[in-house]
């Protein structure tokens, strides 16, 4: 469903890299039109200035429109597969950033495992990931997300534009920012601290367009955010889906 010929990475000072499009024009258009309403969505303000709907807030309004909108049902069953995950893999390994993570059949998967305990070792880096999946809104009249580099389980983020063509005004702002910490002791953020505006400089910023996917390997720098947004009076609202791949537990 998702297409990475596009997808250009920059390595410095974490891999981060754009896709655009990342998927056919009809498939991305229905996505647009049954992206949830405001009201299914909970507050995150750990974070920010940020709605949430996922796995994690308003679970059950989140299970419902799964179950119940064919597009989504359809997106979010590829994205818990195998499939996906080897496609990202692949995607990555491709561009020299190799992370020693394999998806294997369940036929492999099995004769894998039997082996391992032939040997007495069960531990193992073999379809050790799993997907989570995000609908997010920031408002456009100051939403904001602090500047952080995620959680130490989460090994890719994946972020995908959900707009119509001609409907952002670029003036908004609302593009994710590359951040590098002013001081040195800021660096090192394995347990994702978050960090004020004020401590960071932005080196890059991946503007907020259709049809585009942001993607990056979280590592102990790799700090980002989105600035507060200028739409004063505005109600409209940045919409995204965030995607983890996350090691499982």
């Amino acid at each position: 469903m998702f297409s990475y010929e596009n997808l250009r990475f920059r390595y410095e000072p974490f891999p981060i890299g754009l896709a655009k499009p990342v998927m056919e024009d009809g498939l991305y258009q229905q996505l647009v039109a049954a992206y949830p309403t405001r009201d299914m969505f909970g507050d995150l303000s750990k974070v920010g200035y940020k709605y949430s709907l996922s796995e994690k807030y308003n679970r059950h309004q989140y299970h419902d429109l799964i179950r119940s909108v064919p597009v989504w049902n359809e997106l979010h069953g590829w994205l818990k597969s195998d499939d996906f995950l080897r496609g990202v893999l692949n995607a990555l390994d491709e561009r020299n950033l190799e992370l020693g993570y394999k998806i294997m059949s369940p036929a492999e998967r099995f004769a894998r495992r039997l082996g391992k305990i032939a040997r007495g070792r069960l531990c193992d880096r073999i379809n050790s990931l799993k997907t989570r999946f995000e609908f997010s809104m920031l408002p456009v009249d100051g939403g904001h997300v602090l500047p952080h580099t995620d959680s130490p389980g989460k090994i890719v983020t994946l972020i995908v534009s959900i707009l119509e063509e001609g409907e952002w005004d670029p003036s908004y702002g609302g593009g994710t920012d590359l951040n590098r910490p002013r001081e040195e002791r800021l660096m090192f953020n394995r347990l994702n601290k978050q960090a004020g505006f004020e401590d960071m400089d932005v080196i890059d910023t991946y503007s907020f367009t259709p049809n585009q996917i942001v993607m990056f390997v979280r590592t102990f720098n790799s700090w980002h955010s989105v600035r507060p947004m200028t739409g004063k009076g505005s109600d409209a609202m940045r919409r995204t889906l965030t995607i983890n791949i996350e090691e499982r537990h």
